[in-house]
């Protein structure tokens, strides 16, 4: 029993990033819907995703669940593994910035909760269409400066150095 809740309560490592991405895309529709068509209550599976996801990777996570079963068998590309702690770092970012604009709804009201749940839309959006994962730059600046020891994510040495350009020149 020790041993199942155990790898429930895991995190991929490594992460496929066509999945991270599509679950990013899942998060864009949600966050856009609810901001464009002014349905707050939306808000409630966004919170549950984030927390899903932060806790047990997509186990728990109805669009970890339609990213990996579906999505990704579906596609006709190759896995592209990367490292999972800056992923699930991403994530815990997610968590703060769903359940802060939940909170701010319930307390202040849809339209103060709407201006939380923006950065949220664009930051998935990012992840989604350009493979640019924000959470990810934080954890590796966090790493650069200390605050989060290498132990954490050995493989992650290579998230710190500038990634080359087209030109190949760093960028």
């Amino acid at each position: 029993m020790r041993d199942r809740l155990r790898s429930l309560f895991s995190f991929p490592n490594p992460v496929n990033e066509i999945a991270a991405r599509s679950v990013a895309a899942g998060v864009v529709v949600m966050t856009t819907l609810a901001l464009v068509l002014s349905i707050p209550w939306l808000l409630i599976p966004i919170v549950y995703g984030f927390w899903a996801r932060v806790l047990t990777g997509p186990s728990l996570s109805p669009l970890g669940q339609l990213a990996t079963r579906v999505i990704v068998p579906a596609l006709p590309l190759a896995a592209r593994p990367i490292p999972g702690p800056p992923k699930r770092f991403a994530q815990a970012m997610g968590v703060a910035m769903s359940t802060a604009a939940l909170i701010v709804w319930v307390t202040a009201g849809w339209s103060v909760a709407r201006w939380v749940l923006v950065p949220l839309d664009g930051a998935a959006l990012l992840e989604a269409a350009f493979g640019i994962c924000l959470g990810c730059r934080v954890f590796a600046a966090l790493m650069r400066t200390g605050l989060i020891p290498e132990s954490v994510c050995l493989e992650c040495a290579d998230l710190r150095r500038p990634r080359p350009t087209v030109a190949g020149r760093p960028g």
